[in-house]
């Protein structure tokens, strides 16, 4: 996918970005027993750059088109007529008038998808079963599986079915749900796939790794993969061109088979779960240096939506390795400058379905914006959200993307630079003084907007419900987005004070 790679210098120690696209993203899911209410979760930052994402909402239909065609590789495939309503993440510019790289969305069964965690496959495996070039892709994964799907089973298996006859142009992993289950899918080589049900005591923190390990077909109520996938696996690993790894006596290793595990690995992956598991289960001391981490964990305590949050916010923060500070090791974070949307997909079981399904969205860096919870039974989305030509255009006020991308980019400039707070006396930083305040407040008011729109959703049904959700979304979409603005008048204000001082040998005239 089009993602951009921190690039190391010696031994990958010092890292810093180029303009080489590659892997990137974080995926956070946690089990219905592992959460405060009983929810399922799916969660994801995703990792671009500095070009706009939307927020959409696309209605039902029995008379959509049969064929789709991918603008971004050429991708072709057969869809059925009828297709469910569905939101949904795209760029923010289309494609010969196609959205692409949807990215996350519920549909009206309150199934959720995010779509993807990108990985790498390894050389043997790419001799075993190389990529399609004009395979299914990221681009287009969300918009030809999400309407089509009742369940998060049958989003692995309609995948999955794709994959197989028409190929994969891409190793990626994908999250479904619904709100009995949690699956998590790795599309590891052209024709190839496996998928493990998240056990619901329990969460997992995924990189740009591939994590799953040893499948046991036999138990298919936790875990699937693509057809005759441990006589294949046999075979390339028979094969003396080939020598394929992760056949063991009858049962297959997939990550071993088709993932990598290397030095890349211990930079930009590993520390990212080390991280993530060190805020979800403190309880459990590890050391960032290991080699592999176990993936399904339980938590130490019940999480809710802003416990994902706080990880998928994380630059590893309050250690030595935080990389807001002196970032020891240099390892690549959870939360860093080129994330673009961060979204938590939220399917309730303590709520009536036809309010249970909720979005949580945060655009650019989760760790300076906040999440705004949507309601995906909805006629529309805010107008913020989908302002036509903001592709790159920080000039555009309007736009949500660009007022929270703001905020990231001064507070990236100048994170590690302090200032005398004129009202304490004392020294502090953007992130202090003006972000963390207005996040707290805000997420505050929107926590309480929730409850109380819930209580009114009880009283309504219909057209009716759908018109209050719909409305709400945006009276809680204009409430944010005026705060950060404020805020971001605030920070250019105190980054002022910030900007360094040239002295000049430059002599001028009175």
């Amino acid at each position: 996918m089009r993602k951009f790679i921190w690039a190391a210098g010696a031994l990958g120690l010092a890292a810093a970005f180029t303009a080489t696209p590659v892997k990137a993203c974080t995926t956070v899911v946690v089990g219905k027993k592992a959460t405060t209410d009983g929810s399922t979760l799916v969660a994801r930052n995703e990792d671009i750059g500095a070009w706009s994402k939307h927020f959409y909402v696309h209605q039902a239909t029995s008379n959509g088109p049969t064929t789709y065609v991918s603008e971004d590789n050429g991708f072709k495939t057969s869809l059925p007529k009828t297709a469910l309503r569905y939101t949904s993440t795209p760029d923010g510019e289309q494609v010969n008038g196609q959205w692409i790289f949807g990215e996350s969305g519920i549909n009206s069964e309150n199934v959720a998808m995010s779509a993807t965690e990108s990985g790498t496959t390894n050389k043997k495996g790419l001799k075993a079963d190389n990529l399609v070039k004009n395979g299914i892709s990221e681009a287009s994964m969300l918009d030809v599986i999400l309407p089509y799907i009742h369940s998060a089973k049958e989003g692995v298996q309609r995948l999955g079915q794709i994959v197989e006859k028409q190929g994969s142009a891409e190793n990626n992993g994908v999250s479904f749900s619904d709100k009995n289950e949690i699956w998590y899918m790795e599309i590891g080589s052209g024709h190839t796939w496996a998928a493990v049900r998240v056990p619901d005591n329990k969460y997992a923190v995924i990189p740009n790794q591939m994590v799953i390990g040893k499948l046991n077909l036999k138990d298919s109520k936790n875990y699937m993969a693509s057809t005759n996938l441990v006589k294949k696996v046999k075979a390339w690993s028979q094969n003396k061109k080939i020598k394929l790894a992760g056949y063991v006596k009858g049962t297959v290793n997939y990550s071993k088979a088709f993932g990598t595990n290397d030095k890349t690995d211990a930079i930009y992956n590993r520390p990212r779960m080390w991280d993530g598991q060190r805020i979800l289960t403190p309880s459990k001391k590890q050391s960032i240096t290991k080699k592999s981490y176990t993936l399904f964990l339980k938590p130490d305590k019940k999480v809710s939506p802003a416990k994902v949050g706080q990880v998928l916010s994380s630059h590893f923060t309050g250690t030595k390795y935080s990389s807001y500070g002196k970032w020891k090791g240099g390892y690549r974070p959870i939360n860093v400058p080129t994330d673009v949307e961060s979204h938590i997909l939220q399917i309730r079981n303590n709520v009536p379905k036809e309010y249970a399904a909720i979005q949580w969205l945060a655009m650019a860096s989760p760790a300076n914006s906040v999440y705004l919870p949507f309601y995906t039974n909805i006629s529309d989305t805010p107008s913020q959200y989908k302002v036509d030509g903001d592709y790159q255009d920080p000039t555009n006020t309007k736009s949500a993307y660009w007022t929270y991308k703001t905020t990231a980019m001064v507070v990236e400039a100048y994170k590690h630079k302090k200032f005398i707070d004129s009202s304490t006396g004392k020294k502090t930083d953007l992130i202090y003084k003006d972000v963390n305040p207005t996040k707290k407040a805000v997420t505050k008011q929107l926590k309480a907007n929730l409850a109380q729109s819930d209580k009114v959703a009880k009283t309504l049904s219909g057209d009716k419900l759908t018109a209050y959700l719909t409305e709400q979304n945006q009276k809680n979409a204009d409430y944010a987005q005026k705060k950060w603005q404020t805020m971001n008048n605030s920070l250019i204000v105190h980054s002022n004070k910030l900007a360094p001082v040239t002295k000049s040998k430059l002599t001028f005239n009175k």
